[in-house]
């Protein structure tokens, strides 16, 4: 996967060795310093909201001042001001809880998913982000790349020159984030994850490429507990919450892909295992177009580019006279099955039929993986 962005000059790739460590302090989980804050490498409109969606843009509490362009400038002009709690989309004695199993963290509110996806697509672009998709009814909001501009270190020179230097300097590094937000009666549970890439030279050392990194659970947990802040938590009480949730010892259970490599069985219950697979599909990117979890299907679209067949890009002839190999997503259904306190994970087509095909087998292996990352 290729991303069009301008190459870092070489002085960068020392820069980006001495970016900042995880965020571990309290104001660094909730913002009030600045070791996280993103400058969005897309431009275009940041807030794009479904027209059944759209009462939040009426609240004055998440339109920035005019002047503030930090986030920590925000917060504090934020806490300086009294807000009418009718004011207010989620009042602060809502109930929002951290919860973990194993690395994965996720957070519990009080409140239903159709007022809560508008206010996290909000604060999405108060972080620094354009919004690349949002889809209702999956409950999922995907950001564009966007770059941690905090990892860039302040000098003299950095600060005299301002934005002129801004536009010179680069971390060589790029984050987009996946939230997905889940029913469960009537709480939301919400979930963050990351993918993570990194500018590197070539082997001939003559250019630079883009490749992904490993992702940062301390970074999903400073963005849950910036979130909690956003949805009127107090940062204290947030921070504390993550903290505890960061000090659970519990594990999750071990995935194995089966011999014949048609099934993946997880070591968990039935409840565990679809949260699990549904942080494990975010983080591989899968395109989800819904989800069924009385049925155990989540629905997603799926284009295998290792198959060995040369795919060809769609031209305007192609679409108007049908062109052959042109790239065509698979629609395809991840399936969960209970197996007696286990869960056993198998690819399905459109119609219900289990795959045991080599794109099956590659799901199944990218899942596996993706699954180990949130033990």
């Amino acid at each position: 996967m290729t991303i069009s962005m301008p190459f870092a000059r070489p002085a960068l790739i020392m820069l980006s060795v001495l970016s900042l460590a995880a965020c571990s302090s309290l104001e660094e989980l909730t913002g009030t310093t600045e070791s996280v804050e993103y400058k969005s490498a897309v431009s275009g409109d940041p807030l794009s909201i479904p027209p059944d969606l759209t009462q939040a843009n009426k609240n004055t509490r998440y339109v920035a001042p005019e002047g503030v362009a930090r986030l920590s400038d925000y917060a504090a002009r934020q806490h300086s001001q009294s807000l009418d709690p009718a004011d207010r989309v989620l009042p602060r004695n809502a109930g929002m809880q951290v919860l973990r199993d194993g690395t994965l963290r996720w957070l519990s509110v009080d409140e239903s998913p159709h007022i809560l996806f508008p206010q996290i697509i909000e604060f999405w672009n108060e972080q620094g982000f354009t919004i690349h998709t949002q889809n209702p009814e999956a409950g999922l909001i995907e950001t564009d790349w966007a770059e941690n501009r905090a990892k860039i270190p302040e000098g003299w020179l950095r600060s005299a020159l301002g934005k002129v230097l801004d536009q010179v300097f680069d971390s060589g590094e790029r984050d987009r984030f996946t939230t997905r937000l889940e029913r469960d009666g009537s709480r939301t549970e919400i979930y963050i994850s990351h993918q993570h890439m990194e500018e590197t030279p070539t082997a001939d050392g003559t250019a630079f490429k883009w490749v992904f990194a490993k992702e940062d659970p301390g970074l999903n947990a400073a963005m849950l507990a910036r979130l909690m802040v956003y949805l009127g938590a107090e940062q204290t009480q947030a921070a504390e919450q993550v903290r505890a949730a960061s000090e659970s010892t519990v594990q999750g259970g071990a995935a194995q892909i089966s011999a014949d490599r048609t099934a993946l069985m997880l070591d968990e219950p039935f409840d565990r295992a679809w949260r699990r697979v549904g942080v494990a599909i975010d983080s591989a990117r899968f395109t989800v177009e819904d989800r069924n979890r009385s049925a155990g299907d989540y629905y997603i679209r799926y284009l295998d580019t290792d198959t060995g067949e040369e795919i060809e890009q769609q031209t305007m002839f192609g679409r108007l006279f049908g062109s052959r190999n042109t790239a065509e997503p698979l629609r395809l259904r991840i399936h969960l099955a209970d197996q007696g306190g286990s869960s056993v994970i198998t690819v399905l087509d459109e119609a219900g039929q289990t795959l045991t095909d080599d794109t099956a087998k590659r799901i199944l292996a990218v899942l596996a993986d993706n699954l180990k990352t949130t033990r």
